[in-house]
């Protein structure tokens, strides 16, 4: 009985052993699982901070503190360039790149009364401006292209004058012995004699009409910008007037009407917008002293193209003298001697029978 009651607590023994052995096998197996994880969480919370630094929470004191400083940069009187965003019948706003738009109503956009906002202003458009206000009651920023230009316009100006630029706008008003234009928001005059190549008569029928113009006098002093179209035209018709006399041939003949007499020669209209010179000497045969000597203003005259050099035509009336002298010598027809005329009237008369 001893034997069987020693025999069972030496199992029991070995199994509590086991079950020890087990259990410390697990343990050490779940310390070895969880290490990594330790790592993991000692790593994450080495980064936590650095992390927060980063990208700290975003507050409202925060960003009304960013507006403030904002709106400390932009003082009235100050002139902002910004991008035009939208264009209405009564305004234009610009994206500043501040905090809010700018806002421009027209009336302070420009004086020119034919002024269009919708057909002169366009999405994208750099415009510069002065602010007037810094809120103008819905937190824009309203602005004044108008005061601007007291400022930038007048050197705008200059350049164009300097660059001979050519500039379409339309006539505005009409005054004594001119018509007025705006050009970048500024009046300008144009003397009627600087409206046309030719004199212009009644300039009420210029009013609203589009026209080209190059700037000639600015002086920001006593506020005046004075602009003419006749340099432009001028320009253009002698280049209109150099490529049709390319297309005149040398030994041309044609007619033409003596427009100018000079000590010199003659000057011939010839149509078209051309004319050419007759030098004296080759007026007549004869020698004259003056061209007046056989020609006046009015004649009609033939003349013949004896050369094109730099855009003018040489002309000559004796050329043509000579030629019909060449012909009237080819066609003249030589007589017999008086003898023989009488011996072929002699034989004649003998042939007849009466």
């Amino acid at each position: 009985m001893e034997d069987e009651v020693k025999v069972t607590e030496e199992l029991a023994q070995a199994q509590t052993a086991e079950a020890a052995a087990q259990t410390e096998t697990a343990e050490t197996a779940s310390a070895a699982e969880a290490e990594p994880a330790k790592a993991a969480e000692t790593e994450a919370a080495k980064e936590a901070p650095a992390a927060e630094k980063a990208a700290p929470a975003e507050s409202m004191a925060d960003y009304e503190a960013e507006l403030n400083a904002s709106l400390k940069q932009i003082h009235e009187g100050d002139v902002l360039t910004g991008t035009v965003i939208g264009v209405s019948d009564t305004e234009v706003t610009l994206d500043l790149k501040y905090y809010t738009e700018g806002v421009i109503r027209v009336e302070d956009f420009t004086d020119d009364p034919n002024f269009n906002v919708k057909e002169e202003v366009h999405i994208g458009d750099e415009i510069s401006a002065t602010v007037v206000r810094r809120d103008g009651g819905q937190g824009q920023i309203m602005l004044s292209r108008k005061e601007a230009n007291d400022v930038l316009a007048w050197d705008r100006l200059k350049t164009l004058m300097e660059k001979q630029t050519i500039i379409k706008t339309k006539v505005a008003g009409v005054v004594k012995a001119g018509v007025v234009v705006y050009v970048e928001g500024i009046r300008g005059f144009v003397p009627a004699s600087k409206l046309s190549l030719n004199y212009v008569e009644n300039l009420e029928e210029w009013l609203g009409k589009e026209v080209e113009l190059r700037v000639i006098d600015v002086n920001e002093e006593d506020k005046k910008l004075i602009l003419s179209a006749r340099e432009i035209l001028r320009e253009r018709e002698a280049e209109e007037k150099k490529a049709r006399i390319s297309n005149v041939e040398v030994g041309l003949v044609t007619e033409g009407t003596v427009e100018s007499l000079q000590p010199y020669g003659a000057f011939i209209n010839l149509g078209n917008g051309l004319s050419g010179l007759v030098h004296v000497s080759q007026i007549s045969e004869k020698r004259i002293k003056s061209p007046s000597a056989v020609l006046k203003v009015g004649d009609k005259v033939k003349v013949k193209v004896i050369a094109v050099k730099d855009g003018k035509l040489s002309l000559s009336m004796k050329a043509l003298q000579d030629v019909a002298a060449e012909e009237i010598q080819e066609e003249t027809i030589e007589l017999p001697k008086s003898e023989d005329v009488s011996t072929n009237l002699g034989s004649l008369f003998a042939k007849l029978k009466l």
